[in-house]
């Protein structure tokens, strides 16, 4: 796909006021400010709710500083907030001390204080907030010397004194902020910095995967033009720190009961069928919503959902996926810029396509390999060759028949997979051996596989939303009512991994049976017990760990979604100049 031929820059409108809090940010790591400032991203953590805490309680006892020349002896005033007009900055000071005239600002920090070579002392972070909040109270008409940090943690006092080379650097910080704001390009990540284990955006900003994905790329480059000399080599990878747990604390909700109600209670939401309460569930203990068929669902209950950013799912009673519900809480329009203008590059858009499909199919061949009681020669081969084919189609319209042939010979194989225990298993769970078919699906394996395409489709569906993409607008699918494009494209290398694998198990288990079937006319769907059992397979699959080939670290595959998605981004940003498919063997 190669690189972007240059930045994508979009125009930005920035605020009046740079927060004294965001010029700790940018003194901790520039890549943080300009997520949480520039594209308005923030995550929660156990450190980011508990410091919350403590400044809404510094907040409630809120007392006005009076004038300059009205300071009495001595005064204590909290929640303070004053700004420069000069510098753009403005700070809302924990606590204001004033004794003799002169006025020391205090602020609270929840952690512990650095230990220097001559006692204890401020991070650098912390020393910088500090002295914009000096900064601002002098250029209010204060007599300021010096500044104070309460560290919680270890209950002491830390002092600083606002001398001349400390406002030099406060104000050069505030300079480069603005700057790193307005120029609109993401600042790279921190090498193997010991703050990123830390940060609670690291499961966005991705630094040691982002590091290496470039790193992998150049070497690649360099390798091309023969700068190395001798027999090609092997890519070295970086080390990659397993910032990121491997499986979410968070599972999804699927409501299969036809008929019932979901309302809410307090911070739970409750599944009714009539007045009796069937299921209670802590809507802060899911991560998303299934509702299959007629399920209502109450206006609080997706209010509630919507502010605890938990998206509400819509399936037909067959598992058809309508489309899905979610807070406004993906504030980044920038990347759905860069989203929409790449889209219409025939170049990138042919270049992504390629690995997407070439991923894909590779996928199916290693399944068959895994899987098949006897795979067909003939059938590894053309899928081989028909990936080798599709990294270099010269058209979207050449890629489609690409992939059309090796989906008529991975189906044609696929009945080798299903290994039902029981004989009664092998005579109704019959694959058509023609291919995929489907709207209706006409056996009880396609009705499987329907199932767990829509189930994908949804889940890719949230992973674009949680990254800040538009899932309607694609690069290798194009655009059309209704149909989420960018999740399809990014689902098509999980088809054979993910979907495929649950229903496999699903079958070669015993998890679903033919009696979990019912056959209209010529039409096969499951009944609700069918898609309970299915849905457990295919969760268990979401659940299964898996090795990164590039990272080298092992992540669940709905986590792996998110990072695949993540990964995308850094492309459209241009940190990455190529999308790193996930393929395994």
């Amino acid at each position: 796909m190669g690189a972007l031929p240059a930045p994508i820059v979009p125009g930005r409108t920035l605020p009046d006021y740079l927060p004294a809090r965001m010029v700790n940010e940018f003194a901790y790591c520039p890549r943080l400010f300009f997520y949480e400032w520039v594209e308005g991203l923030f995550q929660e953590s156990v450190d980011t709710i508990e410091g919350a805490h403590q400044h809404q309680r510094v907040d409630e006892k809120s007392t006005a500083l009076p004038a300059p020349a009205d300071l009495p002896e001595s005064i204590h005033s909290r929640s303070v907030t004053l700004s420069s007009e000069r510098l753009r900055v403005i700070a809302k000071m924990d606590l204001v001390e004033a004794e003799a005239g002169k006025v020391t600002p205090v602020d609270y920090k929840r952690g512990r204080p650095r230990e220097g070579s001559e006692g204890l002392e401020l991070w650098p972070s912390d020393r910088a907030q500090l002295a914009v909040q000096g900064i601002v109270l002098r250029e209010s008409g204060y007599s300021c010397d010096e500044g104070v940090v309460y560290y919680r943690k270890t209950g002491q006092r830390v002092r600083v004194e606002f001398d001349d080379a400390l406002i030099a650097e406060a104000e050069e910080l505030i300079r480069r902020a603005w700057a790193t704001a307005a120029a609109g390009e993401i600042p790279p990540p921190l090498v193997d910095s010991p703050k990123c284990p830390g940060c609670s955006l690291v499961g966005i900003c991705l630094p040691d995967e982002t590091w290496s994905a470039a790193e992998v790329e150049r070497q690649g480059e360099a390798e091309q033009l023969g700068l190395f000399g001798g027999p090609p080599r092997k890519p070295v990878k970086r080390e990659v720190r397993p910032l990121i747990t491997p499986r979410s604390e968070l599972r999804p909700l699927y409501l299969n009961t036809q008929g019932v109600r979901v309302g809410k209670s307090g911070a739970v939401l409750q599944v009714k069928e009539d007045r009796t309460v069937l299921q209670e569930v802590r809507i802060g203990e899911i991560c998303q919503v299934s509702l299959m068929g007629n399920v209502q669902i109450s206006t609080q209950a997706v209010q509630a959902l919507c502010e605890a950013e938990v998206p509400v799912c819509y399936f037909s009673m067959g598992g058809w996926f309508y489309g899905i519900t979610i807070g406004l809480n993906e504030k980044n329009v920038f990347l759905r810029r860069s989203q929409f203008r790449l889209s219409e590059q025939d170049y990138f858009a042919k270049g992504l396509a390629r690995q997407l499909v070439a991923g894909k199919i590779r996928n199916q061949r290693t399944l068959l390999q895994r899987n098949h009681i006897e795979p067909s020669r003939i059938t590894l081969t053309g899928l081989k060759e028909m990936a080798d084919r599709a990294e270099s189609a010269g058209s979207l319209e050449e890629l489609l028949g690409i992939e059309g042939n090796a989906a008529r010979l991975y189906f044609g194989d696929f009945s080798g997979m299903i290994k039902p225990d029981e004989g009664e298993k092998a005579a109704e769970l019959v694959f058509d051996f023609e291919g995929r078919n489907r709207r209706p699906p006409r056996d009880p394996v396609n009705a499987l596989l329907s199932l767990g395409y829509s189930l994908l489709a949804k889940d890719l569906t949230v992973a674009c939303y949680a990254v800040g993409f538009d899932p309607y607008v694609g690069f290798y699918h194009q655009p059309r009512f209704g149909r989420p494009a960018l999740a399809l494209d990014l689902m098509e290398p999980f088809r054979p991994l993910i979907a495929d694998s649950a229903v496999l198990t699903a079958i070669n288990t015993g998890m679903v049976t033919p009696r979990d079937f019912v056959r209209v006319g010529g039409s096969v769907a499951l009944t609700a017990a069918g898609r309970k059992a299915f849905f457990r397979a295919y969760e268990l699959r979401m659940d299964t760990l898996v090795t990164h080939p590039l990272f080298d670290y092992r992540v669940s595959y709905r986590r792996l979604l998110e990072i695949q998605s993540r990964l995308l981004a850094r492309v459209l940003e241009g940190e990455i100049g190529e999308y790193p498919v996930f393929t395994t063997r």
